[in-house]
């Protein structure tokens, strides 16, 4: 794996890397851009979100009683969410054996990565799920079982939301996609094809 920093999406699909062309690819049915998938998925997130956070506030409160403390600690943990945003694209980028490029766009706010590679159904869910899985879900499954941790509970909260769009990738995945395909990302959308059928 070869990490290139790109910078600043500039809003300019045409350029991101490019994977070799497949002419028999079929294209994912999903948002176009990252800002429609943004409009898309804005209320299953806020949902989401909105029932963690009540989780969260009930079991901590035995803890933190103290109302004040208790968002002091949203805060905080809102911002050391926020910085991990590079290590969520770190582990996505890790999975890619290629070159993976890395971008940052500030409406919404987000960092993504585009790899070269082309991957089996299963690596492509592990790609996507991996950050959330270890950033999110695991500080989360910590909490449940000691709700002392309450700031470790409530970055994995703020973990689990973020990843919204690679559970979208996913969803998409195990619906559209076909045992034994490839993946492959172009631009800003995904593509499925059958090895045997490149011609």
């Amino acid at each position: 794996m070869k990490l290139i920093f790109k910078g600043k999406y500039n809003g300019v699909v045409e350029t991101f890397p490019s994977s070799e062309k497949i002419k028999k690819a079929t294209k994912y049915k999903e948002a176009e851009n990252t800002e429609e998938m943004a409009r898309i998925l804005r209320t299953p997130q806020n949902i989401i979100f909105c029932i963690l956070l009540i989780v969260v506030s009930i079991m901590s409160f035995e803890y933190i009683p103290n109302f004040l403390i208790l968002i002091l600690n949203y805060v905080l943990s809102y911002i050391i969410s926020l910085i991990f945003l590079i290590p969520h694209e770190l582990l996505h980028a890790i999975c890619f054996k290629k070159r993976v490029y890395l971008y940052y766009n500030t409406k919404p706010l987000m960092m993504f990565v585009i790899g070269e590679d082309h991957m089996s159904k299963l690596h492509f869910i592990f790609m996507s799920l991996l950050p959330n899985i270890i950033l999110g879900f695991i500080p989360f499954i910590i909490f449940l079982f000691n709700p002392f941790f309450v700031s470790l509970g409530l970055v994995g909260v703020f973990n689990i939301v973020a990843g919204i769009g690679d559970y979208y990738n996913v969803y998409n995945t195990i619906k559209q996609v076909p045992k034994g395909a490839k993946i492959f990302m172009k631009y800003e959308n995904t593509y499925w094809y059958i090895p045997k059928s490149v011609d």
